[in-house]
């Protein structure tokens, strides 16, 4: 062997290593054109192991039972096209919220006109639930005084409660209560805000009926 022959046998050596290092690579490369086998960002884990179903710990022990089912607690909320009342229901209860602006006077806990038709269709879904305890309660912003909050929150459940039992049978019974600021629902920072937190909310238990319609929404 001469040493100019070492040269060339080395060259020949060395594509021969590149073409079988393309020849592997190759399907990799054609593969990173088509489409990804998994989403972007994800992740690929390793084949999950084999679970045997006889295993002893996937068995209840004996006299062991399930745990009944249990049915998620779903919340709808509807709420009308200006705001000014909103209905929440869940698989327990049904809850109205009305703005003290559609039912009340400025700083007055004096029911104004409008106010018995909306009244009157939160009267109608109670009877439709068969509702026996109803709850109503007020709340205001946190401008003012704490306690005239409170009593103005107070005196304008009670005039709800009034007009309520109006509507309603004697075999109802009624929880009535002021909050005040407290259990604010929005920002108190903005009017938008304090308007939604003076309220009068009218909850009860859900009954035999599928639900109904929002009162007065639009």
């Amino acid at each position: 062997m001469t040493m100019a022959s070492r040269p060339r046998k080395t060259a020949v050596a060395t594509a021969t290593v590149l073409a079988a290092v393309l020849a592997v690579l190759a399907p990799e490369v054609a593969h990173a054109d088509d489409a990804p086998s998994t989403p972007p960002g994800g992740t690929t884990t390793s084949r999950p192991p084999e679970v045997d179903s006889n295993s002893p710990g996937l068995k209840l022990a004996d006299g062991a039972t399930l745990a009944p089912a249990k049915v998620l607690d779903i919340k709808s909320v509807v709420e009308d096209l200006g705001g000014e009342e909103r209905r929440e229901d869940t698989n327990t209860d049904v809850k109205f919220a009305l703005q003290a602006e559609v039912l009340f006077p400025k700083d007055s806990a004096k029911l104004n006109p409008e106010a018995a038709a909306r009244i009157e269709a939160i009267a109608e879904e109670a009877k439709a639930q068969k509702a026996t305890n109803i709850r109503v309660f007020g709340f205001t912003d946190n401008l003012g005084t704490y306690e005239h909050g409170r009593k103005l929150s107070k005196s304008r459940a009670e005039a709800v409660h009034d007009a309520l039992a109006g509507f309603l049978g004697p075999e109802v019974t009624y929880a009535v209560r002021g909050y005040s600021e407290d259990y604010p629902i929005a920002d108190n920072g903005s009017e938008e805000g304090r308007k939604k937190n003076r309220r009068v909310e009218v909850s009860f238990p859900r009954g035999a009926a599928d639900g109904g319609t929002v009162a007065g929404g639009s």
